[in-house]
């Protein structure tokens, strides 16, 4: 039986990650072809060189595969390098939207790789581990690229998959999911892959197609029904744009509501695809928020990136949310071609007057990720890229910046941002002090520190590394004080009391397992569910 390691490289935790589905789908394939499967999770579990050295070793796979976006591509590809010092016969394998558009660049650069994915991955990963280290035979699988000889060789774009409802369930048991609803973390599905705008910076549409194919609203809902049950309490739909079609958005809503599911959860729209009847419906199957690109303030500026909205749409949409009982949030992107102080201020300006009628808006800056038209036509655009360094392309900080606009003006936009949501955690941290904060601010900022505990326990693995506690520790509070005085060592930014009450939500969540040998207690995290 074929042996295949997949790979989730690190991701930060302020980009509020959630369990991996692509991998969750290619696991899934796999597994359904026979094929022995197991996946390592850097977001939420260290994957130093021991780690993946261990795993190496113990598994032994024939294949090895790693996924990245743009801002993980380094990682991703240090990961292949490690695999390949530790074992230079196992194959590896790389897919994800950045390595799609960049894998002549990619393989040139890094002879550690062997063989690139390109696009939907399912159905190609599957023949290509079948295929093993017949590279005749990987000549004959669309999506692929790899070397022969000295050059690269690319075949055929794969064909869009013509339904997904056809593909095995994504293998989440494979996935530490346990670790994500200890962390408070979403979980995420798809009702549908494909999106039918053409918006110049978004990667989305040549990933997975322009036409939107669509999944049974009963396979999707007994997949909600599926996760709460899990325990987890929020849900993202994770569509390129859940409101796209109107029948299946309420059909999926309406399944909800016939089963009588208390499901929590959230989705993507546009602002020009809502109406409401969709949001009241939405809101009435458990839609808790909705989230808009709404990306400029300038008219002209939306024309020029073909988002194909108008500001009023926007202004009526965040209404309509809010009516409907849904919070609305919006981003904006700054830096897009054509930006001017002016169109700035007009951004800004409109974000400032929709927060007014309630909604929760954020900026990131542009970044020309590869496979976007805005990449590949930046000088068409006066876009001047002022970075190659893809750990730069994290969208917090400028990389390109359009022509006459200095950069450092957007990253001070940012900054001020960044520093406005410093001030309001600090006045709910005093009013926390000074006994006037409400239930609701308090529990905010004290979620937001159990997080940050027990994240930094799990990377840091606090809990593999703590002596157990003795037969002083008559009860679970007293084991978790005794761990909390051993973890403030490895975690000084809080006392041994946030500690110990973040390792007791830990417990309430069902995130810890207690081991008693004889007298003594130690811990572990509860990883698979």
């Amino acid at each position: 039986m074929k042996r295949v390691l997949l790979i989730n490289p690190y991701y930060p935790i302020s980009e509020t990650p959630s369990p991996p589905l692509g991998l969750a789908y290619l696991a899934g394939a796999l597994e359904a072809a026979g094929i022995d499967v197991r996946l390592l999770d850097g977001v939420v579990a260290p994957l130093n060189n021991g780690h993946l050295t261990k795993a190496l070793e113990t598994f032994v796979p024939h294949w090895v595969g790693v996924t990245a976006v743009t801002m993980t591509v380094n990682r991703a590809l240090d990961i292949v390098r490690q695999v390949k010092a530790v074992d230079p016969t196992v194959r590896t394998v790389m897919g994800g939207p950045h390595v799609s558009f960049t894998a002549e660049n990619t393989l040139e650069e890094t002879s550690e790789l062997d063989v690139i994915v390109r696009g939907e991955g399912e159905d190609t990963l599957v023949a290509l581990v079948a295929a093993d280290g017949d590279r005749d035979a990987w000549a004959e699988i669309a999506g692929l690229s790899f070397r022969r000889g000295s050059q690269v060789h690319h075949t055929p774009d794969p064909p869009v998959l013509p339904g997904i409802d056809r593909l095995p369930p994504p293998a989440r048991h494979l996935i530490p999911l346990g670790r994500y609803r200890t962390l408070g973390m979403p979980v995420s599905l798809t009702t549908s892959r494909g999106c039918p705008y053409q918006c110049i910076f978004c990667v989305g549409r040549r990933m997975v197609g322009a036409r939107v194919r669509y999944r049974q609203p009963t396979a999707v809902v007994d997949e909600m029904a599926h996760l709460a049950g899990l325990g987890f309490k929020q849900i993202n739909l994770a569509d390129d744009l859940f409101t796209a079609n109107r029948r299946h958005c309420l059909a999926v809503c309406n399944e909800i509501i016939a089963r009588g599911l208390a499901i929590s959860w959230s989705a993507f729209a546009r602002v020009d695809t809502v109406s409401p009847e969709i949001l009241a419906r939405m809101q009435a199957a458990g839609c808790q928020a909705v989230s808009f690109g709404i990306e400029s303030g300038s008219p002209k500026i939306l024309k020029t990136v073909r988002k194909g909205i108008r500001l009023e749409q926007a202004v009526s949409a965040v209404k309509m949310c809010r009516d409907a009982g849904i919070a609305p949030l919006a981003s904006f992107i700054l830096g897009l071609p054509g930006e001017t102080p002016e169109t700035l201020a007009a951004t800004l300006a409109l974000g400032e007057r929709l927060e007014k009628e309630g909604l929760c808006y954020g900026f990131h800056l542009l970044a020309p990720f590869p496979g976007t038209e805005v990449h590949a036509r930046a000088a068409d655009y006066g876009l001047e890229i002022l970075s190659a360094n893809w750990d730069d392309y994290h969208a917090n900080r400028a990389v390109c910046a359009p022509e006459g606009l200095d950069p450092a003006r957007l990253d001070a936009q940012v900054q001020r941002w960044e520093r406005r949501l410093h001030v309001y955690l600090e006045d709910i941290r005093r009013k926390i002090a000074g006994g006037t904060a409400t239930p609701e601010e308090r529990g905010q900022i004290v979620n937001m520190e159990r997080t940050v505990i027990l994240y930094e326990m799990m990377m840091g693995e606090v809990l593999a590394k703590a002596a157990p506690a003795g037969r002083e520790a008559a009860s679970e509070t007293e084991a978790f004080v005794q761990l909390a005085e051993q973890a403030v060592k490895a975690i000084p930014d809080f006392t041994p009391d946030q500690i110990a009450d973040a390792l007791q939500e830990a417990r309430r969540r069902k995130g810890l397992r207690q081991i008693r040998r004889g007298e003594f207690i130690q811990w572990e995290w509860i990883d698979y569910l």
